[in-house]
């Protein structure tokens, strides 16, 4: 059930709504595990590791080259970039032998991600009421991309993290977002399915709405979302819209 965290108050001073795409718009999992399949069995490893491990591991690892950019002050290596040196890792660990072609071919899985179907609907429900703008970790081209043939929304504006040279969560994401936009950052909600990302936006001053889609806690952290749903139906029907 949808959590309502918030003073009403709060909520209603919101006029546009900032969203995470990567798992919280675009089904990444759903996307990536079949062509993931695949790979593994062209390394001739799929009897031995499951698609869905390797997923597991490889999505922690991304984290940590994320994180290991922002501390190390290494800027913005590229999303995909980070995505396919996490992989590398992950199948390294698992003593999966592969070749750099193998990997090229894979990556091409990432120019065609597959919406959620909740996603989509809400986000055209959204637009009745707010400015919805993408702000994300991703290359600003290849956002455009996704929002072109993937998304086909029309956001307000598409702003990448790439133009700070951090990775979200990073505070100065969410300031670059809000000078961009014109606004306070009470202005703006952050609507995510990954806690890290909510928690980086309210400790920026954004309002928050964490779309639970994977069933996972949220961060033991003073900074809480304004709204725990399931998805974005949930989260159009506390917002009216």
């Amino acid at each position: 059930m949808p959590s309502n965290l918030s003073d009403v108050d709060h909520i209603d001073r919101v006029t546009t709504l900032t969203f995470d795409i990567f798992g919280t718009v675009l089904d990444l999992a759903g996307s990536l595990t079949p062509p993931l399949k695949e790979l593994l069995e062209e390394c001739g490893a799929s009897e031995t590791i499951h698609a869905g491990d390797v997923w597991g591991h490889w999505r922690q690892r991304q984290r940590i080259e994320q994180y290991q950019d922002n501390l190390l002050t290494l800027g913005h290596s590229g999303y995909l970039a980070v995505k396919r040196r996490a992989l590398l890792y992950t199948l390294r660990t698992l003593k999966v032998d592969f070749h750099k072609e193998q990997i090229d071919e894979f990556m091409k899985a990432y120019q065609v991600l597959t919406p959620f179907q909740d996603a989509l609907e809400g986000l055209g429900r959204l637009a009745t009421k707010y400015n919805l703008v993408m702000l994300s970790n991703g290359e600003q081209s290849y956002l455009e991309h996704l929002a072109a043939t993937r998304i086909k929304i029309d956001f307000k504006n598409i702003l990448s993290a790439e133009s700070v040279g951090n990775f979200k969560p990073h505070p100065a994401v969410y300031r670059f977002a809000a000078r961009e936009l014109r606004l306070e950052p009470h202005q703006i909600m952050m609507v995510a399915a990954h806690s890290f990302d909510i928690l980086g936006a309210r400790h920026s001053g954004y309002r928050g709405a964490y779309i639970n889609r994977y069933d996972l806690p949220y961060d033991e952290s003073d900074y809480r979302p304004d709204f725990i749903t399931r998805d974005f139906r949930e989260l159009c029907g506390i917002l009216n819209v």
